[in-house]
């Protein structure tokens, strides 16, 4: 991994990995730093922790967004020696406390397109959560007040968005996307509007929205894609309700026929009750 911080507002940095567009976010505060997730391997952890270093050598806590392998893979390398706190929702941590199941799912989801990568995720060691975080949790990140918030399923079952409320800096996770269309394999699309909705109660108009993936945005972003999304959703009832073949919902739905059929799938389960 080839990548360095960049400031995006006082005192807070964005990483992002080339090879899937991963953004991680250092907060630095007076003698403390916060790093928001990890990546997917040891390696590109150890080249993160480099990373990190370059910027600052205050003592370090960590951050999952979830419990997706690109965003956790990596915290043995950032947080097992010296042990350091590691947050993550408690649906999230719980994930995380299965490390064959991920590493099967991660290795089945990059064999394809890449398998170098795929290889490497089999042998990654998983650290889970030391500490949990249900609705809300506030860290003291250095004198700096950092909000932890659960703003409801979407992505996941155990999102969290990362406030840093000094700096006007919103950490959404893959709640929002810039790179590509959001993943709905493992969501809620039913309730993602809502969670994204959340979010944005936590914005200004200068707010600094880091995406799960791809370029910083602004709120204008947000609204854009929160609205494809309330329109998704709209979709996926009408189509539940008249019976209409998920394939069919798809090819009118916002963010591509392919990304939309796991989420009309994903709406349609919610609507059984069997998500």
């Amino acid at each position: 991994m080839t990548a360095r911080f960049v400031a995006v507002a006082d005192g807070v940095h964005v990483l992002r990995e080339p090879l899937l567009h991963v953004n991680v976010t250092l907060v630095v505060g007076d003698g403390a730093a916060l790093v928001v997730d990890t990546l997917s391997t040891a390696g590109q952890a150890a080249a993160l922790a480099a990373a990190v270093r370059a910027v600052t050598a205050a003592d370090l806590t960590v951050v999952n967004t979830h419990h997706h392998f690109d965003h956790c893979f990596g915290n043995a390398t950032l947080a097992a020696d010296p042990p350091r706190p590691v947050y993550a929702h408690e649906a999230a941590a719980e994930a995380m406390r299965q490390p064959d199941r991920l590493r099967r799912e991660a290795y089945e989801e990059m064999r394809g397109e890449h398998p170098a990568l795929a290889g490497e995720l089999v042998g990654t060691v998983v650290l889970a959560p030391t500490h949990t975080v249900r609705g809300e949790t506030v860290l003291d990140v250095g004198g700096r007040r950092v909000v932890l918030r659960h703003p409801g399923r979407g992505h996941t079952a155990g999102d969290l968005v990362v406030h840093v409320p000094d700096a006007d800096v919103l950490v959404a996770g893959d709640l929002v996307e810039q790179s590509g269309p959001p993943a709905f394999e493992e969501s809620y699309p039913l309730r993602w509007p809502d969670a994204v909705a959340e979010l944005l109660r936590l914005t200004t108009p200068a707010t600094v929205v880091v995406p799960g993936h791809g370029e910083p945005v602004d709120v204008g972003f947000v609204r854009a894609q929160h609205a494809e999304l309330v329109e998704l959703a709209r979709l996926i009832r009408a189509g539940h309700a008249g019976g209409a073949p998920p394939e069919r919902v798809a090819a009118e739905a916002p963010f591509g026929a392919r990304a939309a059929l796991h989420a009309v799938r994903r709406g349609y389960a919610e609507l059984d009750g069997t998500a």
